[in-house]
């Protein structure tokens, strides 16, 4: 059992599941943000559109159906693009944040006499068979 509660918690506390859960979190915050962007501003426009669309003859049920439709996909995209934004922007702070790494250290360097690459511990070219200097500093 105390495998168990350990592996768990190991789960939980990775740091993609802890990402995931602030997402559904703000996720459901913003929703609630473009649902009411939605009924204020939107809505009364398509109702707009759609009561001269009664008034030539199609049934008030399909202006309605219509509306809610309209509604649910300019919601969506609104929801989509801002977490595109967000994401985005996380993305960049992650890269201005991340530190630069360090190059590797060398481990080949040119022979003085061919310009073939060697070892950087070779004490003669393979290629043209030449003694090479050694340097303890490099070392």
């Amino acid at each position: 059992m105390k495998k168990l509660l350990k592996e768990f918690k190991e789960f939980a506390m990775r740091g993609s599941v802890i990402d995931l859960a602030v997402g559904v979190v703000i996720g459901a915050a913003f929703g609630k943000v473009v649902t009411a962007v939605v009924d204020i501003f939107i809505t009364p426009l398509v109702e707009k559109i759609t009561a001269n669309a009664a008034l030539k003859g199609n049934p008030p049920g399909f202006a309605g159906s219509l509306m809610t439709f309209l509604g649910v996909v300019v919601e969506f995209l609104l929801t989509a693009l801002v977490l595109f934004l967000i994401i985005k922007a996380v993305n960049k702070a992650k890269e201005l944040v991340k530190k630069p790494e360090e190059p590797a250290a060398p481990t080949t360097k040119k022979c003085p006499f061919c310009c073939t690459e060697i070892d950087i511990e070779a004490t003669r070219c393979p290629n043209c068979t030449s003694e090479l200097q050694f340097d303890p500093a490099k070392k």
